[in-house]
């Protein structure tokens, strides 16, 4: 049996703390919390200490600088949660250090470097992980299972014409933090566009146009920094599993609203020619990791309500199934798989210890980075941009 993974999570605020700290801990016989780098730390264990308890804190150094993490030879896995700008320079040096590395979203703020940073990590033979963990939501689950219906499927969908995927918040006033500062990799595109971006290129593939609006729609902070966007995918053909020619196109939306008043909020609206699929709110596990007591309580089969979505958040079909049109039938779509983040970790795991395959691989999320950047120059140019081939070698 391998050894657990010797790891340090750089970074203890939200990503840190919520996304990264709670899966090393639930998974002592996958991995061993080595590390922390906290610049600031105000008692020996640190925000660590203070929020999971002294346990946690034992046997792990709390570090301030980076270079003392890279000088801890111990050190197998580093775990990058620090700000988004930070991402790349961060990855690089540690990937030059021999390090393995998993990288929180944007992995970087340019596609130039996240080709780079694949690269260098090919060439020294580390796993280069990028956290794309929404591909494990509950919801995300269920779409996909939806998805694969066959046409013949009283429930199925059709052919596909139109999808819409939207990360919503109502937000009026700043946050307050770096996240509001003009700074690469910032602002609400490459925060939540990048989770909406990856489901798509997940489930459609590669778009062949892109049309994108991306604003400061609350004329607060700097007017360079994006609180909401629309980006409109264009794919060259309708998603054929049903006889018939139509639709002719299909077209995916994108959207992110920083002024939406609605509880819960929109997530999926997709329409095909047999019905349409509509979901609100969103995957629990997010609430869920930021109140929980003790990172066990992740993995723990006894908790039945980890990753499970409540009953009044599932989704609901409409399908048109009989000679008549206006005879609708109406039925819920549930979210039966829990959600699992737990799951990106153990991935991370067995391509450390194992050398096998990422489920996320890090050529996806390179080119969730070429879109936004795509998107960003069709939003100020005012055009419709064709998508080239991936050059991803």
């Amino acid at each position: 049996m391998s050894s657990p993974i010797k790891t340090c999570v750089l970074g203890v605020g939200l990503a840190g703390l919520t996304f990264h700290i709670p899966f090393v801990l639930a998974l002592p016989e996958l991995f061993t919390l080595r590390a922390v780098l906290e610049r600031s730390p105000q008692s020996p264990g640190g925000k660590l200490q203070a929020r999971f308890g002294p346990e946690s804190a034992n046997g792990v150094t709390i570090y301030n600088t980076l270079e003392a993490v890279l000088a801890d030879k111990e050190i197998e896995l580093i775990i990058v949660g620090t700000p988004s700008e930070t991402h790349y320079a961060i990855a690089k040096t540690c990937l030059e250090a021999g390090k393995h590395v998993l990288v929180d979203k944007p992995v970087t703020a340019t596609y130039a470097q996240a080709v780079e940073l694949g690269a260098l990590a090919k060439s020294k033979k580390l796993v280069l992980y990028p956290y794309q963990n929404r591909r494990w939501d509950s919801d995300f689950f269920a779409l996909k299972a939806l998805l694969d219906l066959p046409p013949s499927d009283p429930k199925s969908l059709g052919n596909i014409f139109e999808f819409e995927s939207r990360f919503d918040r109502f937000r009026s006033l700043l946050k307050g933090t770096w996240k509001d500062l003009p700074l690469p990799a910032n602002g609400q595109t490459y925060d939540l566009g990048t989770h909406l971006i990856d489901q798509t290129l997940v489930l459609f593939g590669r778009p062949s146009k892109v049309t994108a609006h991306i604003e400061n729609i609350r004329g607060i902070g700097s007017k360079e920094l994006d609180d909401s966007f629309t980006i409109f995918l264009h794919y060259p053909a309708p998603l054929a599993k049903a006889p018939g020619s139509i639709p002719t196109s299909f077209t995916v939306i994108l959207r992110g609203s920083i002024l939406s008043v609605r509880v819960p909020q929109v997530r999926y609206v997709v329409r095909g020619t047999q019905g349409t699929f509509t979901k609100f709110g969103v995957d629990p596990q997010e609430d869920q990791l930021k109140v929980i007591q003790s990172p066990a309580e992740i993995v723990d089969p006894a908790n039945a309500a980890y990753g499970q979505e409540d009953e009044s958040i599932f989704g609901t079909l409409e399908n048109f199934v009989t000679g008549s049109e206006s005879d609708i039938v109406r039925s819920t779509w549930p979210s039966t798989a829990k959600g699992d983040y737990a799951s990106l970790f153990k991935d991370v795991a067995a391509a450390v210890r194992q050398g096998k395959e990422q489920a996320v691989k890090w050529k996806e999320s390179a080119e969730v980075i070429e879109l936004i950047e795509l998107a960003k120059q069709s939003a100020k140019e005012g055009r419709t941009l064709d998508v080239p081939p991936s050059s991803w070698a």
